[in-house]
């Protein structure tokens, strides 16, 4: 199982940008498809983006693509999550998942390990 801790989370004006980080350790990482997920006060937890394995392959929700960009760096065990244009409706719980597959997934029960979270707040 892949453990994994997000950081980078905090309080932002709207416009404003942030990059949240998510290390991964445990018996794989490289061979995972990754994913960021978010979840507002009284909402669901929705897709935000996904990476296959060898990060060759993205996709992103329609609500921050060509604001959000995912990243991975497999010799550091890490990917991140680049937010620009922030948003007040961007304010969630942001979570790092590890998938059941090296290729690209969207669906919670795609995804088998999950960090803590880390809270983006953006004000208007």
């Amino acid at each position: 199982q892949v453990q994994l801790v997000e950081s980078g989370g905090g309080l932002v004006q709207a416009g404003g940008s942030l990059r949240l980080s998510c290390a991964a350790s445990g018996r794989t990482f490289s061979g995972n498809g990754m994913g960021w997920f978010r979840q507002a006060p009284g909402k669901e937890r929705e897709f935000v983006a996904a990476i296959n394995w060898t990060g060759g392959w993205t996709r992103y929700a329609t609500s921050v693509k060509g604001r959000f960009t995912i990243s991975r760096d497999n010799t550091k065990n890490t990917v991140s999550l680049q937010m620009n244009s922030l948003q007040p409706e961007d304010t969630a719980v942001y979570y790092c998942a590890a998938g059941r597959t090296p290729f690209l997934r969207t669906q919670i029960t795609d995804f088998s390990s999950w960090g803590q979270g880390t809270q983006v707040t953006v004000s208007s």
